[in-house]
């Protein structure tokens, strides 16, 4: 039997018609939620990332802003303009996107972000009340990951999960809110460091492949009836290559497509963070 494809463009069409609504009630109480973003140098993955979610934006109603600056720029020109929309009280979300050219210190542009602006969820106070459990604005990916499992009924109570990656963006957050009780799954963190992954993945209900590396997960490193989540991408030869290798699909029950699937996701869990930035901020 086929795998179910985990299918992130539905979904994530879903979630944006709810937005909408959500954006149309605030405007109904005189708030208009904002979100501004500001990107240094020429990066085409980025350029087309901003591009996305900005259209994502004007789809729902969230009114935003697109600053561009050269990639020479100093880090203080930057960190000016991200105080500004610290202090503007009409912007509700604000995001520096990564990367940053070199002569910039990224962990100091990072802090310099008022944490409740702060709709990526990687301030280290948002990430400090994701330890604590504490109410705050969560990472985008681990979200988006979550809500794709759950919206395919994918039991996660109890469940093993393997993440191959322990990254900022998405493995260690992701383990983090895998384990919080409203979720209560048993998450294992794999990097470099482990002898052996495939040992690991084939005791696992759940394996989820954030490392960057191509097919790094292939069939036989998979427990039949798994579900399989690709979220790290890189190219071969001007072709995107997903983690997850074709073959994993005649294994696991469900299985991401290798394109277009968390990433519409990431960016719908962007804007719920805006939407609950705007509120808490009225």
């Amino acid at each position: 039997m086929a795998a179910v494809i985990l299918d992130g463009d539905t979904l994530a069409a879903k979630w944006l018609d709810e937005l909408k609504r959500d954006v149309a009630a605030l405007a109904a109480e005189g708030i208009e939620p904002r979100l501004a973003t500001i990107l240094v140098g020429e990066n085409d993955a980025s350029n087309s990332y901003i591009l996305r979610k900005h259209a994502d934006c004007a789809q729902i109603g969230i009114a935003s802003d697109d600053i561009r600056l050269p990639a020479d720029v100093s880090e203080r020109a930057l960190l000016d303009r991200v105080r500004r929309f610290n202090d503007d009280k009409t912007v509700d979300g604000l995001i520096v996107q990564l990367p940053l050219p070199k002569h910039m210190d990224t962990t100091s542009v990072q802090m310099a972000l008022k944490p409740a602006k702060d709709v990526d969820g990687l301030h280290p106070v948002n990430l400090g009340a994701l330890i604590n459990g504490a109410p705050g604005l969560r990472p985008c990916t681990p979200s988006a990951i979550i809500g794709l499992l759950r919206a395919y009924g994918v039991p996660l109570a109890g469940r093993h999960v393997a993440i191959i990656g322990r990254g900022l963006l998405v493995g260690r957050p992701l383990a983090l809110m895998l384990a919080h009780a409203e979720v209560n799954a048993i998450p294992t963190l794999l990097h470099r460091g482990a002898p052996d992954i495939g040992a690991i993945t084939r005791e696992s209900d759940i394996v989820i492949a954030a490392a960057g590396a191509a097919e790094i997960v292939r069939a036989d490193m998979v427990r039949p009836g798994a579900a399989v989540v690709g979220v790290g991408i890189t190219y071969r030869d001007g072709t995107m290559v997903s983690d997850i290798a074709d073959d994993v699909a005649k294994v696991a029950s469900f299985v991401t497509p290798h394109h277009g699937s968390v990433g519409p996701l990431t960016r719908a869990s962007l804007l719920r963070n805006v939407v609950a930035a705007a509120r808490a901020a009225r």
